[in-house]
């Protein structure tokens, strides 16, 4: 994905073609990804942000075949939006997660929620949507968000991860619907089973996906344990947890990681390993 290929058809696999959106920013890598799923007829997975550029590349992939399903991952607003017009041209029902508003926005503008996210039909986890030759089957992932699918391609055994699991930087799990012990629940759901692929929403495919989640659970009881460690010098504010986590961090992405060290800090809360006094964070006695 080095020479981000925004618009260009991609084939992946036999059943799957990638269209890369025109959104790249610190925190969605070169863009949102949306994979088109099938060969005579259609699943889009993840449509994108409301941009007429991309619909435009997503109409000329699609060809005119049939849409069966358009599927939401989640309803940030670099994932979800463009369902409506896609659904607008192709006639095909939006299916996936379910709807969630929050006023909280996370760390940046495009993870805002999709205020305006209606899906015809909400996937319940093991639930499918199938076409000629292909199933994809629903896996439910909160952590990222409450509301977070992946969609697991059975034909093919390909996992799409959506944000959940990306190709290129740790998730972001944002206070108050991202939930940190949800997160951790969830890569241990996926390392049960047995996909040979992932295909994230962000970043390049992953390969050896058992392991690489693997490697994800250990980097965030790493994250834990530093903060359990600075905690036991002295009280810690999130700023401050940050400062001294995260040595030489791009200035644009210290939201981030507050929002995914209080994440931690909560969940460390909840199991009664910490507790807030005022700004400061402590361990329990």
């Amino acid at each position: 994905m080095k020479d981000a290929p925004t618009g260009r058809i991609e084939r992946i696999d036999a059943l799957v073609t990638r269209v890369l959106a025109p959104n790249p920013s610190p925190y969605t890598y070169n863009g949102t990804q949306t994979y088109l799923v099938g060969t005579d007829d259609l699943a889009v997975i993840d449509p994108g942000p409301d941009d007429p550029r991309h619909l435009e590349a997503l109409l000329a992939a699609i060809a005119e075949r049939p849409v069966r399903a358009i599927l939401c991952t989640h309803t940030h607003r670099d994932h979800s939006p463009l369902a409506r017009e896609l659904a607008r041209a192709t006639g095909a029902p939006v299916i996936g997660c379910a709807a969630l508003i929050l006023d909280d926005s996370g760390p940046r503008a495009d993870a805002a929620f999709d205020r305006d996210y209606a899906p015809d039909r909400v996937l319940a986890d093991g639930e499918t949507v199938c076409g000629s030759g292909w199933t994809l089957e629903a896996v439910a992932t909160p952590g990222h968000t409450s509301n977070h699918l992946c969609f697991a391609l059975r034909e093919s055994n390909i996992l799409f991860t959506g944000d959940h699991v990306m190709g290129w930087s740790t998730t972001v799990v944002s206070p108050p619907d991202g939930n940190m012990a949800d997160y951790m629940a969830s890569l241990e759901k996926l390392m049960a089973r047995d996909d040979a692929l992932y295909l994230p929403a962000h970043g390049d495919p992953i390969e050896r996906p058992q392991r690489f989640v693997r490697g994800l659970a250990g980097h965030r009881k790493q994250r834990e344990g530093q903060i359990v460690r600075l905690l036991g010098e002295t009280p810690h504010s999130v700023p401050a947890l940050v400062e001294r986590m995260y040595v030489g961090l791009d200035p644009r992405l210290v939201g981030a990681a507050e929002r995914s060290v209080l994440a931690h800090l909560i969940d460390l809360r909840d199991r009664d390993r910490v507790r807030a006094e005022g700004d400061a964070w402590v361990l329990t006695a």
